[in-house]
């Protein structure tokens, strides 16, 4: 029997090339890696706003979100409608198994928003809503594996 002798050359080339997968693979983890830190920012930043300066005001009936609503010739209803949507917004974003989910929804809600902006009060607004709902989305997209795994099994949302 003899023994196959491989070239020390083939080796070291089989090596190199497995250390520069490997290498770009860690490079490519920790892409990601730093990629969803800064969503989780953006989204723990956005929930505040959509939470505190957006959903709440509504709420409670401060005097601008009254004001807006009525000049839109929308109810109070409407008015609370919104404000529970942000608030049910800003809570799912903060929640990991929710994120994706509650993303997709303020998506629309950020369509409604622009659409609102551009037809009835001030076109240029218009911007603030969908740059928000670009995040929305950046989030529902990284997200989309664990809003699938819910939506096709919603008794897992109670596991842990």
């Amino acid at each position: 029997m003899t023994a196959t002798r491989i070239p020390a050359a083939t080796t070291a080339a089989a090596t190199t090339a497995a250390a520069t997968t490997a290498a770009a693979s860690g490079d490519a983890a920790g892409r990601r890696r730093t990629a969803r830190r800064v969503l989780w920012g953006a989204q723990i930043v956005i929930a505040m706003f959509l939470l505190f300066a957006s959903g709440l005001p509504k709420l409670v009936g401060q005097a601008d979100a009254v004001e807006a609503f009525a000049r839109l010739g929308w109810n109070d209803f409407m008015r609370y409608f919104v404000g529970a949507v942000e608030i049910a917004g800003a809570i799912g974003l903060v929640v990991p198994r929710l994120a994706g989910l509650a993303a997709t929804g303020l998506i629309g809600l950020m369509i409604g928003a622009a659409l609102t902006q551009i037809l009835v009060i001030e076109p240029a607004w218009a911007l603030f809503p969908a740059a928000l709902g670009l995040v929305f989305a950046a989030v529902a997209w990284d997200r989309r594996a664990q809003t699938r795994a819910l939506l096709a099994s919603p008794g897992t949302l109670l596991r842990r």
